[in-house]
């Protein structure tokens, strides 16, 4: 099987996306625990927010500090994470940078069993794709999973996808 997802259609730059490497991009999300873009977009602000506003009231108490060193135990639990975790990445980054004309208005998700599932564009700029499971590529039913960004069916994604078209 190739792990190459590609998007293309009535867009500016066709894109072609490898997967495999998602594993090293910090916009990753862990889909064991995503419950949908609307509310991990709300708890990201949330806990940057209270992480900014713990290191305020820390520097004005004792003053700035250089950074020490992480622990070999958070290093070793954070590797463990990416070895067994299931993962995706949110899909609105890469349709902008496609840049789809102004006559776009729906994407077909293709899959390689010939099924075709049709979206609005607009629902598209908030799909999140996996692209691993337990720690392993989606082999069998890959390269990549799609799931809408409401989580409605986190369960049962849209599997065997190769592309994107845009309309």
């Amino acid at each position: 099987m190739e792990f190459i997802v590609t998007i293309h259609g009535n867009i500016k730059h066709q894109i072609t996306i490898d997967p495999t490497v998602w594993i090293f991009d910090d916009r990753k999300i862990d889909l064991r625990t995503w419950e949908g873009e609307e509310k991990r977009k709300a708890q990201d602000l949330e806990e940057y927010t209270k992480s900014i506003s713990k290191q305020w009231d820390k520097e004005m108490i004792e003053g700035a500090q250089i950074p020490k060193r992480t622990q070999t135990n958070q290093i070793r639990n954070k590797k463990e994470a990416l070895i067994n975790g299931t993962f995706g990445i949110p899909f609105g980054s890469f349709l902008q940078n496609a840049e789809p004309e102004d006559s776009a208005s729906r994407v077909v998700i293709e899959t390689t069993n010939g099924k075709e599932h049709i979206i609005s564009l607009e629902d598209a700029y908030h799909l999140v794709i996996g692209f691993s499971k337990d720690g392993s590529p989606l082999k069998e039913t890959g390269p990549v999973h799609v799931y809408y960004g409401d989580a409605s069916n986190k369960h049962d994604p849209i599997t065997h996808v190769k592309g994107f078209r845009v309309h």
